[in-house]
Order: C-alpha cells, then sequence, then structure tokens
C-alpha cells in the first residue's frame, strides 16, 4: 500500500472518531449546564469543554469568555477551528475521496451523505437547543455508521489495520483528556471528592464516553472517583478504555508488522505503553498522582502517532 493513501486512512478515521466526541462532550455539557447551579457549583462547565477539546489558545485567542453560543459555535461550526465538527467531517470527505477505492459502498455512502447533509441542512440552520440537539446526533450516528459498515464490510487487510490505528489513538488522546481536565482544571479547590459537584462531573465525563450504563453494569455502585478512573484508564472491556484502546493499536501493529514482514519502533512503543497499564494498579495511580499518570499517557500517545507517521506515513 502506498504511504499516501495508508495517511488518508488512518486520518479519516481520526477525524471521523474526533467529530464524535466533541459531539458527545457538547452534549454532555449542555446536559450539566442544565442542572440547578447548587449541583454544578461555580465552575465554567462550557470553559471546561473547551480544555478538553483541546482547543483553548485558539478558542480564547478570538473570544474572552466561555459561554454556549461561542463554545457551540466554535466546537461545532467554526470554519477557523481545523477541529470543529464541521471540518472534521469536511476532512474526512476529502481524505475518503482520496481513498475511494481503498474504501467499500456503505463507508462512502456514510461519509459522503453526512457531508451533503452537513452543507445543505446543518451550516446554515438556526441556532436552537432543539436543533443542536438533532445536530449532534446526526453527529453520532454518522459515526457509529461508519464504524459499523469499517468492522462488518472490509477485509482484514492494512486498509483496515491503518484505519483502525487512526480510530484507537484518536480514541485513547480523547478519553485521557477529559480525565486530565477533571482532575487537573474542573474540580474547585475548595470542593472535596465526592461532593455533589464531584458526582455530577463524574457523570458527565462517563456520558462523554458513553460509559454512564457501563460503569454500573460493572461495578455497580454509585459513582466513585477511583472506580470510575479503574473503568476508563484499565478495564479493557470498555471500548472507550485506555487499555482497550492499546490493546487495539498493538493487535493492529502487530498485523501490519506480520503483513509487511518486518517490527518496528511503532509496535515496541505501543507495546511498552500496553504492558504499562496491564501491571498498573489504581492505588498505586492515585497515590503518585492521576493528572501525572495521565500526563504521561498523552505523551506516549502523542509520541506513538509521531512514530507511526515516521514508519508508516512519510
Amino acid at each position: 500500500m502506498l504511504s499516501r493513501t495508508a495517511e488518508n486512512l488512518y486520518w479519516l478515521a481520526r477525524y471521523v472518531e474526533r467529530a464524535e466526541y466533541l459531539a458527545r462532550t457538547i452534549d454532555a455539557t449542555l446536559r450539566a449546564t442544565a442542572l440547578p447551579s447548587a449541583y454544578v457549583g461555580k465552575s465554567n462547565e462550557w470553559e471546561s469543554a473547551i480544555y478538553t477539546a483541546g482547543v483553548a489558545d485558539g478558542f480564547f485567542g478570538k473570544h474572552e469568555q466561555a459561554d454556549e453560543r461561542s463554545v457551540v459555535d466554535y466546537l461545532a461550526f467554526a470554519t477557523d477551528n481545523p477541529s470543529s465538527i464541521r471540518n472534521c467531517i469536511e476532512i474526512a470527505r476529502l481524505n475518503s475521496r482520496s481513498v475511494r477505492t481503498a474504501l467499500t459502498v456503505e463507508m462512502w455512502d456514510t461519509i459522503n451523505g453526512a457531508w451533503i447533509e452537513l452543507q445543505q441542512v446543518w451550516v446554515n440552520a438556526p441556532r436552537t437547543r432543539d436543533n443542536l440537539s438533532r445536530f449532534l446526533r446526526f453527529v453520532q450516528e454518522t459515526s457509529l455508521r461508519f464504524d459499523g459498515s469499517a468492522y462488518r464490510t472490509m477485509l482484514r487487510n492494512d486498509a483496515y489495520w491503518f484505519s483502525r490505528l487512526g480510530l484507537h489513538l484518536e480514541r485513547a488522546d480523547n478519553t485521557a483528556r477529559i480525565l486530565d481536565v477533571k482532575y487537573h482544571m474542573l474540580l474547585p479547590e475548595d470542593e472535596h471528592i465526592g461532593g455533589p459537584l464531584d458526582y455530577y462531573q463524574w457523570t458527565s465525563i462517563l456520558r462523554s464516553v458513553s460509559a454512564l450504563t457501563a460503569y454500573h453494569w460493572v461495578y455497580r455502585e454509585t459513582l466513585k472517583p477511583w472506580l470510575i478512573a479503574d473503568l476508563l484508564i484499565l478495564n479493557n472491556s470498555l471500548p472507550r478504555s485506555l487499555a482497550s484502546c492499546y490493546d487495539n493499536l498493538v493487535r493492529n501493529l502487530d498485523q501490519i508488522g506480520v503483513a509487511y514482514g518486518r517490527q518496528g519502533p511503532a509496535q515496541r512503543h505501543a507495546r511498552g505503553v500496553r504492558n504499562r497499564l496491564e501491571h498498573s494498579k489504581m492505588d498505586d495511580i492515585f497515590q503518585h498522582g492521576l493528572h501525572e499518570f495521565i500526563e504521561e499517557l498523552i505523551a506516549d500517545n502523542s509520541r506513538l502517532g509521531d512514530i507511526i507517521a515516521k514508519q508508516y506515513l512519510i
């Protein structure tokens, strides 16, 4: 496979995953801001959404304050935000056009249809709460359709493996960032862990990664920070956990290595991160600092992306 084709497939999957994550982030923030102030405290949930999305520098370069209107516009529709949902779908469609023959009909129809609907319906639609809710559902359904069509219709070859690399690398980054924002930026210093503010912020996080129901299935307890962290970091039965993402990254990198008859630094780095996750325990993570642990994982995840690019995509 040409490196350019692999790169297009890799980034196509990343941008589709990113669009869904942003839609879930906006939806969770809308739910949190609808709660009485006694439950959400003094924290600015819209500001936390900007930090969670990793676009704070660009946003505050154009806006003085984070509020619902400015944040929703910037994360969902802004053309000057490279990571807005609108740009994610447009870039995904551009990448899919470049590798049209490497995609199945179902995958192309999903992306192309989503791009057409975005242009014809959503870009110029009135910015009402009802329209926003429908738009967020449209984005999430597009991602689910694309992921499902890839899983059900693609041959298990290098095209599939490179697209899965993009998906799981993006997913790991998103999960790690929302956990990092929770402990490093959201919780005010005068709030103790386990208070009402803490409870609703954790609920918001679980909704953002579609794991609220999964939490209750696994632990059958009320929300507890260390159990939620355990679910999102170490429990590989949850598809969006860091452990699950790295299981899949290692598996797909190994498949590529076998297909091309050569292992490399990407395989070694991914296995190193997975091994660290497998041998970690939540008691030790909390004792040494959850923020520091996640920061290191974010850096390792970014480093893996750079290694994959140098090894395969350049």
